[in-house]
């Protein structure tokens, strides 16, 4: 049985993602289901058409933020919602999977416009056995 999970926390007026996994990559890939799920119920989400995401940075607080932010700018771009990720973590390197479809209004009745993961509560790290990948989300 898998230890990956997501959940939101509470923050002001902003919405707090984290993401727990068995790996790095599956923390990531959680808190970026924490994040669409700020939008939209994620199974109204089909996962039909994907996205390649990649960014780099040393710091993994960095690159967690970096990931959510280029996720926010190809559903932005792209238009879309994702409901699926795989996502590849190595050397600072990221290298992502997104998986979705074009945003459809009358079905995904998208509560909130996100506009950006930011460096509030920023926390990268390994507790125990598992990884854990937080950040606060402007809504």
């Amino acid at each position: 049985m898998s230890a990956a999970r997501w959940e939101h926390f509470e923050h002001e007026a902003d919405i707090g993602v984290r993401g727990t996994g068995d790996t790095l990559a599956s923390a990531f890939e959680q808190a970026a289901l924490a994040m669409s799920a700020i939008i939209t119920d994620l199974s109204l989400i089909k996962p039909r058409d994907e996205v390649t995401i990649t960014c780099e940075d040393a710091d993994q607080e960095l690159l967690l933020a970096d990931w959510l932010n280029a996720l926010i700018f190809k559903m932005s771009t792209h238009k879309m919602l994702f409901s699926q990720f795989e996502v590849y973590i190595h050397n600072g390197h990221l290298k992502a999977t997104a998986r979705g479809e074009p945003i459809n209004i009358k079905r995904h009745q998208p509560a909130v416009e996100i506009k950006g993961a930011t460096y509030t509560e920023l926390v990268v790290h390994k507790s125990q056995e598992l990884w854990i990948a937080q950040c606060v989300i402007d809504v």
